[in-house]
């Protein structure tokens, strides 16, 4: 038994020892840890007023800015919009119409003024015409045989072989003859007239856009346009723009328009301006007159930008300028190398940057970096970059 008592006493002594180790080793890693937080805390504080000079101070971060100055900016509006024809022309029947014999053009070919763009069938109308020609020559042949009697009752009437009266009737048969000589040839003209308007043709020179007709149609007044032409192929877009953008755009602005799907970039110009603006949308179409180009199809989709005007202002890249609930501003380092934060206003907007219409002078320090970590009054230490031009 006195064995036993002594085995349980050594376990419960090296269970306690244990037990006071664990404790020990906790207490000595606590220590530690709170040293190390120690440590760390002072090695903020020692670095901070390291560059100072003295202790306390805080640490100031370093952040880039521009002097930006002021460069030309060209006052510029983007838009986009449909192509069209500036001069559309639809060609329909101006005469009686009839069967389509032929036609000539195709879409994309250029005709002259006059040019015969299908041709209907006149075979009938070229028979009465024959026919109204051969009635000209009957009448005529009256015509002469009434003045022949007029001419020899005009020379009996002297003699007494024929009274004044027979003359006036043969003078009246014979202005008679004539005046039916008038009208024949009148009817004749009447029907080369109308079979020259069978056929259907350019009203002017241009580009043929659209054919509404084959062989063998039958076609008449009511069959509407059957060619639609670009006089003179000349094009244009319509644009649609913002009420407060319409007003900076004049007659003649310079532009330069590009199809969609190409990088072509065709010159033109305004030629007109909507004097009246949409109710709904608020906004106004703007016409850019353009040559022809093959890359221009009416219907199309296209990009513009628009030249309003040109002059000088601070250029800013993209992230030195933000936005907030009161409008855009920008952060500058002002004295004492503090934060200030400057309202702007915001021009127009290029791959160099963003130009700034008003609020800066452009002689001030901008940051161009790390803005939105910052807060008016923070210390900075600016560090100088060259101007984005």
């Amino acid at each position: 038994m006195d064995s036993l008592a002594g085995t349980q006493s050594f376990y419960e002594e090296t269970d306690n020892r244990r037990k006071r180790t664990r404790l020990i080793v906790a207490v000595v890693l606590i220590v530690l840890a709170l040293a190390a937080a120690w440590f760390a805390f002072s090695s903020v504080k020692g670095d901070g007023a390291a560059p100072a000079g003295g202790p306390g101070a805080q640490a100031v971060p370093h952040v880039t800015v521009m002097i930006p100055g002021r460069v030309p900016v060209v006052a510029a509006i983007a838009v986009n919009g449909t192509i069209a024809a500036r001069r559309e022309m639809p060609v329909g029947i101006a005469g009686e119409g009839g069967q389509v014999v032929r036609v000539l053009v195709e879409p994309g070919q250029w005709v002259g003024a006059g040019q015969t763009l299908a041709v209907l069938d006149r075979s009938v109308q070229t028979q009465q015409a024959a026919s109204l020609s051969a009635s000209i020559k009957v009448a005529q042949a009256d015509a002469n045989l009434a003045q022949s009697e007029l001419d020899r009752a005009q020379a009996l009437v002297g003699r007494g072989f024929i009274s004044k009266a027979d003359l006036d009737r043969k003078r009246a048969t014979r202005d008679s003859a004539n005046a039916r000589v008038r009208v024949a040839q009148a009817q004749y003209q009447e029907a080369v007239a109308r079979n020259g308007r069978l056929n259907i043709v350019a009203p002017a020179a241009g580009l043929v856009l659209t054919r509404q007709v084959e062989p063998g149609q039958v076609v008449g007044a009511g069959a509407g346009v059957l060619f639609r032409m670009a006089k003179g192929g000349e094009m244009e877009m319509l644009a649609q723009l913002a009420e407060a953008d319409l007003q900076r755009v004049k007659i003649g602005t310079r532009a330069t328009v590009t199809p969609v799907g190409s990088d072509l970039k065709i010159a033109g110009q305004v030629w007109q301006v909507s004097p009246i603006v949409n109710m709904d949308t608020r906004q106004g179409t703007v016409r850019i007159a353009i040559p022809y180009s093959s890359a221009l199809r009416p219907g199309g989709f296209a990009d513009a930008r628009l030249v309003a005007g040109s002059g000088e202002a601070p250029l800013l890249p993209e992230s030195a300028v933000q936005s907030g609930p009161e409008g855009n501003f920008v952060l500058i380092v002002g004295k004492d190398d503090k934060v200030e934060r400057r309202a702007v206003k915001v021009g127009t907007v290029t791959d160099g940057g963003v130009s700034i219409a008003s609020g800066l002078a452009g002689t001030e320090k901008v940051i161009v970096l790390a803005g939105a970590f910052l807060n008016p009054g923070d210390k900075v230490k600016p560090v100088l970059q060259k101007s984005a031009q």
